[in-house]
């Protein structure tokens, strides 16, 4: 049986023994340490947490100016506050000055479920894009968020790290990670699938179920949306049919804006986008909004024909 874990729970197991070795790591929050799973370096380490609480803008300037006196920081909050109620600090207080604050968003994409459309980040990939100088993570499963942790303290700099809020299945053989290099889980020569975070998943199954129909699809982890792999989709705009890109957010501004982007100034290919047509969220159950927004292996099963259909 395939593992589930929280991707915030292997955060904050991350964190507590980073601090045990690292004595300039210090973490912030904004009132929802016990959801994002802060609260477990907070037990650890109380002199070096702070939870500044409904205040986020407040927050990443504070955030900043710790990075300023030498602190590496890891800030936390839901995708939605930390992306779009604090923009503007993000962008002025920590970009600007590309100050080593690394932060870690949790309850990101449609998967929140039921807290509906306000609590559903589903822009915040295309607000952090906009951004000069910020790193940007989405980790496919637990222990791929532990290894993302451990890349963004090891690099200088900020980082913006992308969780989703329920389990997550784990992948097997996904390769040595590193920032800026994509992981190629399966080869295909027919039709190339790239996804990011719970995305994965999905797109394995159906790479699954297209093997059975005689299609080889290549599926490409992009757990590095900037830097971007554009070696790794250039290849495969040359060596397979076309691209389908899949991720839980906006189709505009997210990952398939980035592939996009590539592959129309370098070797225009057809790309096809798995990802909320721009919509908002809505309350109900993960599995129900998926399905709702088109985000299942099915619907990646379904592109991927089409697209190897007319792409001959």
């Amino acid at each position: 049986m395939v593992e589930q874990l929280y991707q915030r729970d292997c955060y904050g197991k991350a964190l507590v023994e980073l601090g045990k070795t690292n004595k300039d790591i210090v973490v912030l929050d904004a009132d929802l340490s016990s959801s994002t799973r802060t609260g477990l370096f907070a037990r650890e380490f109380p002199g070096r947490f702070f939870n500044f609480g409904v205040a986020e803008q407040n927050m990443m300037a504070a955030a900043a100016g710790l990075a300023s006196c030498g602190k590496t920081v890891f800030v936390s909050t839901f995708a939605i506050f930390a992306s779009g109620r604090a923009w503007d600090q993000v962008r002025n207080s920590i970009c600007y000055g590309n100050l080593n604050v690394k932060i870690v968003a949790t309850h990101a994409g449609i998967s929140v479920g039921p807290d509906g459309a306000s609590h559903q980040a589903l822009e915040d990939i295309a607000l952090m894009r906009v951004i000069p100088n910020i790193n940007i993570l989405v980790p496919c499963d637990g222990p791929q968020t532990t290894e993302a942790i451990n890349a963004a303290v090891s690099i200088n700099g900020p980082f913006y790290i992308r969780l989703g809020r329920p389990k997550v299945p784990t992948l097997e053989n996904k390769g040595k990670f590193e920032l800026g290099k994509a992981q190629i889980l399966v080869e295909g020569s027919d039709v190339t699938i790239v996804a990011c975070g719970i995305m994965v998943a999905e797109a394995l199954v159906a790479v699954g179920n297209l093997a059975k129909q005689g299609i080889k699809a290549r599926l490409i982890n992009m757990h590095s949306l900037r830097p971007l792999d554009t070696q790794v989709i250039l290849k495969a705009a040359r060596e397979t049919r076309g691209i389908i890109v899949c991720e839980e957010h906006n189709i505009i501004g997210g990952l398939a804006s980035s592939i996009d982007e590539i592959v129309a100034e370098n070797n225009p290919t057809r790309v096809m986008r798995i990802g909320i047509r721009n919509r908002f969220g809505q309350s109900g159950e993960p599995a129900q909004l998926l399905k709702e927004y088109k985000l299942t292996s099915a619907d990646i099963e379904k592109a991927a024909l089409t697209c190897f259909s007319k792409c001959k």
